[in-house]
């Protein structure tokens, strides 16, 4: 493998308005061409908006979703991924056949082929149905391409299976941060007031974002994931407000030891650039240890414990989180 350069980006979208959120998005391949890039990875739901998706009754989540990879947004990502000889990443709600909707991410290159990932742990809707296959796949770039989509990234068995087929590097776009949740030390609402001054006072904000609501969330598991299974992780995220709660950006690009290639703390859109060294896959910390696993010890892991729940319907909090 040769050293790729690969972008990750954090955007407000506008609720169910694609045409707005795909002008975003060329807006953001352009200035990624401008630097070279070849993998880029928009956030979760960007094109067609995630807060607001769970207020919505069936029929309406339904004229919103899409086929994939048939539909106009898909064909557009496959367009632009042409253009500009770049892969390309960015979610939307699908309408798969029969009907059955997901919270899905489409990867198109340069190639004219897609790949998409179902969202494994989706909650969001009880009309959005959870994925069940894993999604990792050969790129053109000669690297091996995985995707889990926000709180499939929670789950650690998820990543070490990505690992386990393979992946160098794992898309990971979500809608985080500034979220409800029942534990007191798991994020938190972001005063609204703080963003509406980021203008005027922009350093109150980004110290928010940066904080244990954001960042500081983060940091307590997103590294761990990257080193632990020898892997490069690129984390996209939406940043503003989404609805009612405001999601606190953060976008970067994280190496195989866990540690940050580059980040941003900027409260709006941004873009985060970095270089990816296949060097620092080889003999890495994760990927020996993967070498001295016992699997013979972890059947336990693949029976239920009888305490599992369904991230539907289950809302053991508002996320489910």
């Amino acid at each position: 493998m040769r050293k790729i350069r690969a972008a990750s980006v954090q955007f407000q979208h506008v609720p169910h308005e694609r045409p707005a959120n795909l002008a975003t998005l060329r807006r953001f391949v352009e200035a990624a061409a401008d630097e070279n890039v070849q993998l880029l990875s928009f956030p979760e739901c960007c094109i067609t908006g995630y807060w607001t998706l769970r207020k919505l009754g069936r029929e309406e989540l339904s004229s919103l979703a899409e086929p994939v990879p048939d539909g106009p947004s898909s064909r557009e990502l496959v367009r632009l991924a042409k253009e500009f000889d770049m892969t390309i990443g960015a979610g939307l709600v699908e309408a798969a056949a029969g009907g059955t909707l997901f919270n899905t991410y489409v990867v198109a290159m340069p190639s004219g082929e897609c790949k998409w990932h179902r969202k494994l742990h989706c909650f969001i809707s009880e009309h959005l149905a959870s994925g069940s296959e894993f999604t990792v796949f050969d790129t053109a770039l000669g690297w091996k391409v995985a995707v889990l989509t926000c709180y499939d990234n929670n789950i650690i068995e998820n990543v070490r299976m990505t690992a386990l087929m393979g992946a160098d590097v794992l898309l990971a776009p979500h809608q985080t941060g500034g979220c409800r949740s029942k534990s007191p030390h798991a994020m938190g609402l972001v005063d609204r007031k703080l963003w509406d001054a980021r203008e005027a006072d922009p350093e109150a904000i980004e110290a928010e974002l940066r904080g244990p609501k954001g960042r500081g969330w983060l940091m307590r598991w997103l590294p761990a994931r990257a080193h632990d299974n020898g892997i490069f992780l690129v984390f996209s995220n939406g940043v503003g407000p989404d609805d009612d709660e405001i999601r606190t950006g953060n976008a970067m690009i994280l190496d195989p030891y866990g540690r940050i290639l580059a980040e941003t703390s900027k409260a709006g859109d941004d873009m985060v650039v970095a270089d990816l060294d296949p060097a620092l896959l080889d003999n890495c910390t994760g990927r020996r240890w993967i070498t001295t696993r016992r699997p013979e010890l972890y059947a336990p892991l693949a029976r239920p414990t009888g305490r599992e729940v369904d991230t539907r319907t289950s809302r053991f909090d508002e996320k489910g989180i």
